[in-house]
């Protein structure tokens, strides 16, 4: 059965007449990563501090698994993990001393706290830093304790606010992979504006743009919108492209550069066997056939911007 933790109803956020964020809807469920993207300004960070009762919404309601966080914040903002853009270190604590003040504060009883700070290092990686000073600490291990203070208290939702933000690549592996591994007890939401990250560990996904969803969908749905109606094609002896445009399901021809042909078909339509057939009873030396694939980039661009010409 599926357990739902969080559900979002027309969240609205206004600054001085503005929508800054406009009727986001979504929910999620256990051990579901959701990847909330956007470009910079778009209204990821602050749908982050609604969701953690951290910023009042001025329209919609926010539900923690089945708690409403302005009914009943306290209740709901204990089901909550949350590592926002900066993280809250105390720098000059050691990464033990730390934790401990964060069970703390996240309602963990005495008894508990040793268990809970052990449990926390192992799962972030923390183990031989317990006795460091977090000021000395690396940027990815410094993002490693601030996951670890989110998680501390075995949340049902962690909320990650651009985690990997200034890490180099190896941390932001080493991330990246934590992120995932938490993706299977917790239910997870993870803000970025970086494609790669939400492709890599992200099961669900939500693109916002000038405060509202552009898309919302599966991360297969939308490594599905790569893959338009055309096909590179490369050929020994091209034809003359009305040619290529009697091939059944052919709408249109255009040269590339690099000397291949791009070749638009119809929707519901696949010419590569009838252009493979055509090629090889006419000799033109077909060489090269399959789709043009966009990349995620690009789809992330027509997204957010396909109204910024309008």
């Amino acid at each position: 059965m599926t357990t739902l933790t969080v559900e979002a109803n027309n969240l609205t956020r206004i600054y001085g007449g503005r929508e800054a964020v406009s009727d986001v809807s979504f929910t999620l469920s256990k051990g579901e990563v959701l990847g909330f993207l956007g470009p910079n300004g778009a209204g990821k960070s602050t749908t982050m501090k609604m969701l953690t009762g951290n910023l009042a919404p001025s329209k919609g309601s926010v539900q923690i698994c089945g708690v409403d966080m302005i009914e009943n914040p306290k209740e709901a903002k204990a089901l909550i993990g949350y590592l926002p853009e900066t993280p809250p270190l105390y720098r000059e604590f050691t990464v033990d001393e730390f934790l401990a003040i964060a069970a703390r504060l996240h309602g963990v009883s005495g008894k508990h706290i040793k268990t809970a700070v052990q449990r926390a290092k192992e799962r972030c990686g923390l183990t031989e830093m317990s006795k460091r000073l977090i000021e000395n600490l690396s940027k990815g291990y410094q993002q490693r304790v601030g996951i670890a203070q989110a998680i501390i208290h075995n949340p049902m939702v962690v909320i990650l606010d651009e985690p990997t933000v200034g890490l180099d690549p190896i941390q932001i592996r080493d991330i990246r992979a934590l992120i995932k591994e938490l993706g299977g007890e917790h239910s997870v939401i993870l803000s970025t504006h970086i494609l790669p990250e939400v492709e890599m560990v992200c099961d669900h996904v939500q693109i916002i743009d000038k405060g509202k969803l552009v898309f919302n969908g599966s991360i297969d749905i939308l490594k599905q919108q790569r893959h338009g109606n055309k096909l590179v094609i490369g050929l020994n002896n091209a034809p003359a492209h009305g040619e290529l445009l009697k091939v059944a399901g052919v709408e249109s021809v255009e040269a590339l550069p690099n000397g291949l042909i791009s070749v638009r078909y119809a929707a519901g339509q696949m010419p590569a066997e009838a252009l493979v057939q055509a090629a090889v009873s006419k000799g033109w030396g077909l060489h090269q056939i399959n789709p043009d694939q966009t990349s995620l980039e690009d789809v992330f661009v027509q997204l957010t911007y396909q109204d910024a010409v309008a």
